[in-house]
């Protein structure tokens, strides 16, 4: 038996100014053919899930395809096409398989084409045929589509927000692609669509409402002929027709019983939405709460999330801090100009630095002070662990701690980088136990990573690209009515 191996992954922000063009896909992940095989080392990731379960299974895996970017803007429509081109040219390379196994997000969004994943998806199943199985993982910052659902044969999403269980997900998809290639199950899917976008606040696995919502699904899952169930939380970033909740029910061969499930599930979510709609906490409020509370406390920017597609230059926070004399404080700063001119002044001088606020109007102006330049680095660390996003290599380039005269450690890099690791700062000399407040530019994916110190964690709604306060969004093509925009 061989099957096929196929990730192209993006989260797409439509409000984020910067577009993904294919230097973005070239700088974090493009593997091709045999170079995919020998050069993938993401270890906690969905793929490497498919290719351990598969050995065990003693099935040959063939990786064909395997594409990520970072969250940004929209792709580009010739980045999209070249690497459709690229993928499906690696599909009639490796010749026939006896199925697939696919890692799309479920969120991407091209200049030209809305639903990206169920577009390649659809193409792969006209290449593949309807007898070859495809069984696929999804991020449950999913936008659902029915094109993505009516391509596969199961869809499983990962179960953890912050998302550390992509290799379970994966290793579960491999394992349903055996039994199903033995003949042992027929996987069949269903997907239910509530109308019901589940704020981003909301949206931590391990806390309600989200804990009674998995629960239910969990519950499901153990019944007779059920095979996976699955919550896709939803992506309110993309401006596209499907924004919103989904619920995934997959059986064994029993399409009717796999949607009446997942219809179910679906009431039992919008039953309780009002449970979903977020807590909007303003930066005054935050820093109040703060201060209250037993240190280290993660002041979580959520308006300049790394992860959904912010530029990680943002200055709100920062200037608060700096405004109230919050001292002891440590913020991280994406700009590359800052690395330059503390670099060139040297560890020990001091020096004026307009810092942060560059990639658009929407996150703040620059943070401009006089600060003293502590240590210079390379920028390169690894997180053993698994953290949201699965990577264990980190680069965020050429890296400069500075401090300023209000007590506030600001970490500038030349790359935008997820604050997923405490190995960040510590792999640059900082013991983030001893500050007062950190600041994570994220909502929920710093939070695995960040307990190992923080005591207490506040969700901040900042303006930006990815604030908390959909309301501030301004939507053309999402599907209506739906919850909290309307009421249903």
């Amino acid at each position: 038996m061989r099957v096929g191996i196929i990730s192209l992954a993006h989260e797409s922000n439509t409000f984020a100014t910067t577009p993904t063009t294919f230097a973005d896909f070239e700088q974090l992940l493009l593997l091709t053919g045999p170079a995919f095989g020998a050069g993938f080392s993401w270890k906690h990731h969905e793929v490497s899930g498919f290719l351990d379960t598969l050995r065990e299974l003693g099935i040959e895996a063939v990786p064909m395809f395997m594409a990520n970017a970072p969250p940004s803007g929209t792709i580009e429509k010739a980045t999209l096409r070249e690497l459709l081109d690229r993928l499906f040219a690696e599909v009639e390379q490796a010749g026939k398989v006896d199925g697939y196994l696919v890692a799309p997000h479920g969120a991407a969004v091209s200049d030209e084409i809305t639903d990206v994943d169920g577009h390649w998806l659809t193409e792969l199943r006209k290449r593949a045929g309807a007898e070859t199985p495809i069984i696929g993982t999804l991020d449950p910052h999913a936008n659902l589509t029915p094109a993505m659902v009516n391509a596969c044969n199961a869809l499983v999403a990962y179960s953890t927000n912050p998302h550390i269980d992509q290799y379970q997900a994966g290793a579960k998809a491999a394992e349903l692609m055996g039994k199903t290639l033995r003949g042992e199950v027929r996987p069949v899917t269903a997907a239910a669509y509530p109308p019901i976008a589940i704020n981003i606040e909301r949206q931590f696995t391990d806390a309600e409402p989200c804990l009674s919502l998995y629960a239910y699904g969990k519950k499901i899952s153990q019944e007779p002929g059920v095979l996976s169930t699955s919550v896709i939380l939803g992506f309110p970033y993309a401006d596209v027709p499907e924004m919103g909740s989904a619920l995934v029910v997959v059986t064994d061969n029993d399409r009717q019983r796999a949607q009446q499930l997942a219809d179910d599930w679906a009431a039992e979510l919008y039953r309780r939405r009002a449970e979903f709609v977020g807590e909007l906490i303003d930066i005054d409020q935050a820093i109040e709460k703060a201060l209250a509370a037993p240190s280290p406390i993660c002041l979580l920017d959520i308006g300049d999330n790394v992860g959904g597609g912010g530029p990680a230059d943002a200055t709100i926070v920062v200037e608060a801090l700096d405004r109230q004399k919050v001292r002891n404080s440590f913020v991280c700063i994406y700009d590359p100009a800052a690395v330059e001119s503390a670099q060139a002044a040297g560890p020990g001088s001091t020096v004026t630095l307009s810092m942060g606020g560059k990639t658009d109007q929407n996150h703040g102006a620059p943070f401009t002070a006089e600060v003293s330049v502590l240590s210079l680095h390379e920028g390169r660390f690894t997180e053993p662990k698994a953290r949201h996003g699965a990577k264990s290599v980190h680069d965020m380039g050429k890296t400069a701690l500075v401090s300023t005269a209000s007590g506030i450690t600001i970490m500038l890099t030349s790359k935008r980088t997820f604050p997923v690791s405490m190995v960040q700062l510590t792999s640059c000399g900082l013991d983030p136990g001893a500050f007062r407040i950190l600041v994570a530019k994220g909502v929920h994916a710093p939070v695995a990573g960040y307990a190992e110190v923080s005591k207490t964690f506040i969700r901040v709604n900042t303006p930006g690209v990815t604030t908390a306060d959909m309301g501030k969004f301004t939507y053309h093509r999402r599907r209506q009515p739906l919850f909290p925009f309307e009421n249903v």
